[in-house]
């Protein structure tokens, strides 16, 4: 029998071609999707971010049963159909005829029996191919294995794992019931939480942030009345913890679409700052400021857990340009902060170009590296590098279901 063609299915297509052929951020397909259910664009942003975080095993899977490479888009149906029965758990009827459906739907019908047979023996066969495998290896480019060294499998294993839901409270505020406090003050949900739905979130009690990229505000320790610059600032997570604490904050962020979500992030969450759309390379604050936190943009290679995109879209010369953004950031917040002033340092990335290589550079700013302490990493002292900056990845916190990939530094200002 036929099944009817679903709606996810075809709207994780349209996320796969956006990602895939026209090489947009799966953030940005999402935003482009035509008006959906809730819950069929849950799923089928769920389904594509399966896709894209397995594509190297899928291929290897699908590629014995195929004489010659088929049509694009009907390749996309085929990772979709196998992602179903082999990562999802799909029952095989609903996955195949779901798939066959949906390659109908693209008029590729005179290829619907390839579909059906092709996936009917990766029903059957498929999980004991997938246990053979090296899926890690094939799922990461040459490029970022190579890069990480001999963290790369250990955190291209964590890559396979969908992230959990992590969020940071307001001070003194109890946990929604259902999370897991973490030893940094975090506290985490299963994958695929409603977080709309949690106690706490209509009336600003809580916002979602990876356990990691809640650190950097956490170490720059700001306190009640001091003048803290927070650039790049968009969605506005280290804003608000820098705004929670009391501190008076300016908010940077270029970009205008991103400047309105941080905007309404702050006004659900009640929280005052700032908000200036500005290029922090060229603004200067009015009067010099205490502290700067600088999350710098970056190939956000630490963040493949939650955009798998990342795996398709990035490439090593990106983070050469990347780190040039980086340096100029760097001197701008050094102009800006007050003599002995503190700025942290971090990006969501695990490339050493992002990282540890700004250590000894940032001095021509005028920027003395300043070491955190081991009591100032207690909550996650794995962390703390022999230098003496943080560094996170995916692969630390295993059972407890990871952490972003973060690296951060705090420097003070000797001029």
């Amino acid at each position: 029998m036929n099944l009817p063609m679903d709606p996810t299915r075809s709207l994780a297509l349209s996320l796969l071609i956006d990602v895939l052929e026209q090489h947009r951020p799966l953030e940005d397909a999402l935003g482009r999707l035509p008006p959906a259910d809730a819950r069929d664009r849950a799923a089928a942003h769920r389904l594509a971010a399966s896709v894209l975080r397995r594509t190297g095993t899928l291929n290897a899977v699908l590629e014995p049963y195929l004489k010659k490479a088929p049509p694009e888009k009907l390749r996309l149906i085929l990772l979709l159909g196998a992602a179903q029965l082999l990562l999802l758990d799909t029952p095989p009827h609903a996955a195949v005829g779901t798939a066959v459906a949906l390659a109908r739907a693209e008029k590729l019908a005179p290829f619907a029996g390839l579909v059906n047979a092709v996936l009917r023996r990766v029903a059957t066969e498929g999980p004991a191919m997938l246990a053979s495998l090296d899926s890690p290896r094939l799922d990461t480019p040459a490029w970022l294995w190579a890069s990480w060294g001999s963290q790369a499998r250990a955190i291209a294993m964590a890559h396979q794992r969908e992230a959990p839901i992590d969020l940071t409270l307001k001070p003194g505020l109890p946990p929604p019931d259902g999370g897991v406090l973490l030893p940094t003050g975090s506290v985490r949900f299963p994958p695929g939480t409603r977080v709309a739905d949690l106690a706490g979130y209509q009336s600003g009690d809580f916002w979602v942030q990876d356990a990691a990229a809640a650190m950097p505000a956490r170490l720059l320790n700001a306190q009640p009345g001091e003048s803290v610059g927070d650039l790049c600032a968009a969605p506005g997570g280290k804003t608000a913890q820098l705004a929670a604490a009391g501190a008076n904050v300016t908010a940077l962020e270029r970009d205008p679409r991103r400047m309105l979500r941080l905007r309404e992030n702050l006004a659900r969450l009640y929280l005052d700052a700032a908000c200036i759309e500005a290029d922090a390379t060229n603004w200067r604050p009015a009067a010099s400021l205490d502290a700067v936190l600088l999350d710098a943009p970056c190939s956000a290679t630490g963040t493949i857990r939650r955009h798998p995109d990342v795996l398709h879209l990035k490439r090593a010369r990106d983070v050469t340009a990347m780190a040039e953004g980086q340096d100029r950031l760097a001197e701008a917040a050094a102009g800006m902060l007050k003599p002995g002033g503190r700025l942290i340092y971090a990006v969501c990335s695990l490339q050493p170009e992002e990282g540890p290589a700004k250590i000894a550079g940032f001095a021509r700013f005028g920027l003395r590296h300043a070491p955190f302490t081991a009591a100032e990493c207690a909550a996650l002292p794995e962390a703390l590098t022999p230098d003496d900056c943080l560094r996170t990845t995916p692969a630390q916190w295993a059972a407890e279901g990871g952490l972003d990939g973060f690296f951060c530094a705090r420097f003070v200002l000797n001029r």
